[in-house]
């Protein structure tokens, strides 16, 4: 059976699992890597050089928000154009994105080396923590173009009906990081440049991974030399559809701005290092949801190009559901082992007792962010920018930045903490009630002609 075929053939659960299964592990053994590498600065370099890494997270988040803001909106008109049988105007999309991501990168390195110093002083580095963080971001910036082709594309190949392969260059990647980070940091004793190092050697694997696949011939897209020449209507779609994700991940870096701001005023650079921890536990918790999304897109895409609205709605109702799972079972082991898992990365029985308190605040709501996620990545997948950008806002900027601003005058740190769990719930109101009248629209598409004229 052809790749893409299969999306329009196969049951729904069975395809559901095949491309979500590779993107959950890849997803999950990225997020292992950071918590990996969270561990090793954590207890090779310090508590500054965690803090260090915290300060430039929003910030390297920043620049993957551009890479996605291609990758994604390119991987979504992909989607479709392969449902509808036009594979030569999905190729002009792959060379049009690879383009837009080379100089995507050079420009981000061109402007964060120049207004370095700058950039962190606003993310919230105090006078300790400036030099590590330094250190970290001068490095990582480098590699800007490798991130760019090898992020970006991998989106390209889960659209063409590959997740397998996906899976594997984030796992190459990944694995890659995990063992030049012990190297470099504990035998080489490079400190945090030598996770900065570590990561941009990973880059340049990954990316040249994902360029090998492609050119190599195997592939069902291919990157034709022609089609890098860049086509007004084919960029105009790319942003279009790939603003949802671009302003989610863009508002993730503004919301952690704020955070880090909030949290040196109200706890220091002790509570620098709580969210640096909690966010990497996040991300673990929350991962296979995302792999849900990214899973369940290229599907819904296909599906929706294809008229088969019967196979979209099972296939978000089935992604809900999936998702919502996943994130319960993480939720439920950081409420058994939170200590263990925040002593993970430092010993210091402050940094656990206040981080245990902090993390039961902030994941009280979390089960409830499969909702959101899905019902962002739903309205991006059928080519709504306009809903999908809304709900992608709607937890991270609508509402978590407002209480990130309020309660903590009144609740002092308590407050900051409490952010996260009110925003989760307002975000899954929102998404729910949206998706329920699309369930209702996507049930009428379905149903034969005569039987929506009988009613």
């Amino acid at each position: 059976m052809d790749k893409t075929d299969q999306m329009s053939t196969e049951r729904i659960s069975r395809l559901l699992l095949k491309f979500s299964l590779p993107a959950i592990i890849g997803l999950l053994v990225n997020a292992l890597y950071n918590i990996v590498d969270s561990i090793f600065v954590g207890r090779g370099v310090g508590e500054l050089g965690l803090a260090g890494v915290t300060v430039c997270f929003p910030i390297v988040t920043i620049f993957i928000a551009f890479i996605m803001w291609i990758g994604m909106g390119a991987s979504a008109l992909i989607s479709i154009r392969l449902g509808e049988k036009k594979q030569g105007e999905a190729e002009k999309i792959v060379g049009n994105a690879l383009g837009f991501f080379i100089i995507a990168g050079l420009v981000l390195t061109v402007f964060g080396l120049v207004y370095l110093e700058e950039i962190l002083v606003l993310f919230g580095a105090s006078s300790n923590v400036a030099p590590y963080a330094t250190d970290y971001l001068r490095i990582i910036l480098s590699g800007s173009v490798l991130l760019a082709v090898g992020t970006g594309m991998n989106n390209f190949i889960r659209a063409e009906g590959n997740p397998r392969m996906a899976m594997n260059t984030m796992l190459i990647g990944t694995v890659t990081n995990i063992v030049l980070d012990y190297i470099f940091i504990f035998i080489f004793k490079w400190g945090i440049k030598g996770a900065a190092a570590a990561t941009i050697i990973s880059y340049a694997v990954t990316s040249s991974w994902v360029l090998y696949y492609f050119l190599r011939g195997n592939s069902v897209l291919k990157i034709e030399i022609n089609n890098l020449v860049f086509k007004k209507p084919i960029i105009a779609g790319i942003a279009k559809l790939g603003f949802p994700t671009f302003i989610i991940q863009v508002t993730s870096s503004i919301q952690h701005l704020i955070l880090n701001r909030s949290l040196a005023r109200y706890g220091g650079d002790l509570a620098l290092a709580i969210i640096g921890v909690i966010m990497s536990i996040t991300a673990f918790l929350v991962l296979p949801a995302m792999g849900i999304s990214q899973g369940a897109q290229p599907i819904i895409g296909f599906n929706k190009g294809a008229g088969q609205y019967d196979r979209v709605k099972n296939t978000l109702e089935m992604g809900l559901v999936s998702a919502t799972l996943l994130i319960t079972v993480g939720f439920v082991v950081s409420k058994i082992w939170p200590a263990q898992l925040i002593g993970l990365f430092n010993k210091n029985p402050q940094l656990i007792e206040q981080g245990v308190e902090a993390m039961d605040i902030f994941f009280k709501l979390i089960p409830l962010v499969g909702v959101q996620m899905l019902g962002s990545s739903y309205f991006q997948a059928v080519g709504k920018a306009n809903e999908a950008t809304i709900l992608g806002l709607s937890r991270q900027v609508l509402i978590f930045i407002p209480l990130l601003l309020i309660l903590p005058r009144y609740w002092g740190l308590a407050g900051v903490w409490w952010s996260s769990p009110l925003s989760d719930l307002g975000a899954f109101i929102l998404t729910g009630a949206w998706l329920l009248f699309e369930l209702r629209e996507l049930g009428r598409a379905a149903q034969p002609v005569d039987e929506v004229y009988a009613e």
